[in-house]
């Protein structure tokens, strides 16, 4: 529940707290106290939109703060999976503080738990623990798509099985549709795709394109150097002259077999210098074979040269760093290609997918208009009774189900029906109910709608507005109620709606240094007689008017206290 709403200089709000209890809560107090700033505060902490302009005069920024009490709910489930979305810090106790600033220059803060956030979590966060309903918000009675979740949830229709089926459907419709899309397009990207494979197809390529290819491109562009420089060096390792190394190294081992018969390690260098004499000769026959393989046909060139220009060209082309990149990028190609070729097949499997799901679709949407058909006659009978209650003596509620096009919401139309009078027809809210009779057919829906209805806050800002006397106190008792299943803050003028209140609070402005201010304090005992007889007599506050006021609450088991202070009698004459 909403334990705390402080707000600080906010129009003609400077600083101002309200503590809020369980079951209903009562504001009350003058007309233009700034009773509609502290719900216009709610709002703003609620993620609505900000307006500079809202600022206290002389003040730098307003400061809007509201605390909640989370118990083990689905409300609570839902917060705490909105606080993981965002990143932000769990409820710790189950304590969630939400905190708003509006700049008089334009801007503001959203805090979140302490920590920086959004105007949209605020709303997301507000959607799930709040539920406003002012002079101009019962409007949404009034939606169809308000009235079918208030059915769906009075009689725990599950949806999910008929979703599940629409989900699948609108899958085989989007693809459906893609390729049933203009047949030239396909066509020619069919055509792009197809060159692009036979080309990629044609060049053969292979991994040694990018390893070997270039080394055996630049050894036969340069075949005569290469072979001259081969013959050089074997020359001169082991050619016949005696300037060859072969030659060097065999005088250089018969004079080291010469020493050793005179100096034991010139044996051992004689060995090294025969090791050496073997590797002279292994390099000079793999400087000679590898010459020998050096093909200067002027042909071959020009074939390495074409197969280098070739891939370098497809490279560039495609986009593509090396080999391996172009033979993926082919495969993919081919597999669009397959897909695309394959197109009229899959039309057909589609058309299969669709009419199957179409009736799938029908078959559970009968299911779920069934459901919806017997709630709608409990809960018809249901609200009548409540507005019975609340002075509709006569008037009749009624919730038509009709067939329709198949959505994501079913396969009908939820619609909610108000008969005033005996005898007329049953018409749409939206075509004969006033603003008095809205609020109160609101006030029924929801006392019959409160147990299951998840969202734990409902403030009805002057719901009673329009109305009085008997039908007052009926909208109280109602409110009462309803407080049972959920926290509910009421503004109202109505003394009759009032004295129901569990907790009520007083909204009061004052005019000093000529400046006003609003405050906001919880009455209790005597002051809460005043208030309900100043809400009775307006100016005359007689002492008839106070015992009126005392003997209201007594009967709602509401007064605080037994007698009022003679004082009190005689400050109201």
């Amino acid at each position: 529940m909403l334990t705390r709403l402080s707000v600080r200089n906010l129009a003609i709000v400077e600083s101002a707290d309200a503590e809020f209890g369980a079951g209903l809560n009562i504001i009350t107090g003058e007309t233009g106290a700034g009773k509609s700033v502290l719900m216009g505060a709610l709002e703003l902490v609620l993620g609505a939109r900000s307006d500079a302009s809202a600022v206290r005069d002389g003040a730098k920024e307003a400061r809007i703060e509201a605390e909640f009490a989370l118990s083990e709910t689905r409300a609570r489930a839902e917060v705490e999976r909105i606080l993981e979305n965002a990143g932000l810090p769990q409820c710790e106790d189950g304590l969630l503080v939400t905190r708003r600033t509006v700049s008089a220059s334009g801007g503001g803060r959203v805090y979140v738990n302490d920590a920086a956030s959004t105007v949209q979590t605020l709303r997301a966060l507000g959607r799930v623990l709040v539920d406003v309903h002012g002079p101009n918000d019962h409007q949404s009675l009034l939606e169809e798509s308000f009235q079918r979740r208030l059915l769906d949830a009075y009689g725990k229709i599950d949806t999910s099985t008929y979703s599940a089926a629409w989900q699948r459907l609108c899958a085989a419709r989007d693809e459906l549709s893609t390729l049933r899309g203009d047949a030239g397009d396909f066509a020619e990207e069919c055509e792009r795709l197809r060159y692009a494979v036979d080309e990629l197809d044609a060049a053969q390529l292979c991994e040694e394109d990018d390893t070997e290819l270039p080394a055996r491109h630049a050894a036969a562009a340069h075949a005569t150097e290469i072979v001259e420089c081969a013959n050089a060096v074997a020359l001169a390792l082991s050619g016949d002259d005696g300037a060859s190394a072969a030659n060097a190294l065999a005088a250089a081992g018969a004079r080291l077999a010469e020493m050793a018969k005179y100096h034991a390690p010139a044996d051992e260098w004689r060995e090294e210098l025969e090791s050496i004499a073997v590797r002279v000769q292994e390099l000079s026959r793999s400087v000679e074979d590898s010459a020998s393989r050096i093909d200067a046909d002027p042909d071959a060139l020009q074939a390495l040269d074409d197969r280098l220009s070739l891939v370098n060209r497809l490279k560039r082309k495609y986009g593509c760093p090396d080999v391996a990149a172009l033979v993926a990028l082919r495969e993919k190609r081919a597999a669009r290609l397959a897909e695309l070729e394959g197109r009229d097949e899959r039309i057909r499997e589609l058309e299969s997918a669709v009419a199957a799901s179409e009736a799938e679709v029908a078959k559970e949407g009968a299911v779920l208009g069934a459901a919806r058909r017997k709630a709608a006659e409990r809960f018809a009978k249901a609200v009548t009774k409540e507005l019975h209650g609340l002075g509709f003596l006569k008037a009749g509620f009624g919730v038509r189900i009709s067939e329709r096009t198949p959505d994501a919401n079913g396969c009908d139309a939820v619609e909610f029906l108000f008969e005033p009078n005996p005898g007329e027809p049953s018409r749409p809210l939206h075509d004969i109910a006033s603003t008095g009779e809205i609020a109160r057919v609101m006030l029924a829906v929801k006392a019959v709608g409160a147990e299951h209805d998840f969202i734990p806050v409902l403030v009805f800002d002057e719901i009673d507005s329009n109305i009085g006397g008997e039908v007052g106190r009926a909208v109280g008792e109602k409110l009462s109620a309803v407080g049972r299943h959920h926290q509910v803050i009421a503004i109202t003028h109505l003394p009759q709606s009032a004295v129901w209140g569990e907790r009520h609070l007083a909204v009061e402005k004052t005019v000093a240094g000529g400046r006003t201010r609003t405050s906001i304090r919880l009455l209790e005992g005597d002051d809460r007689v005043a208030e309900i007889a100043r809400m009775l007599g307006g100016a005359s506050l007689t002492s008839v008017v106070a015992q009126h006021a005392r003997e209201l609450l007594a009967l709602t088991g509401r007064q605080e206290a037994d007698r009022a202070d003679d004082r009190h009698g005689h400050h109201c004459q």
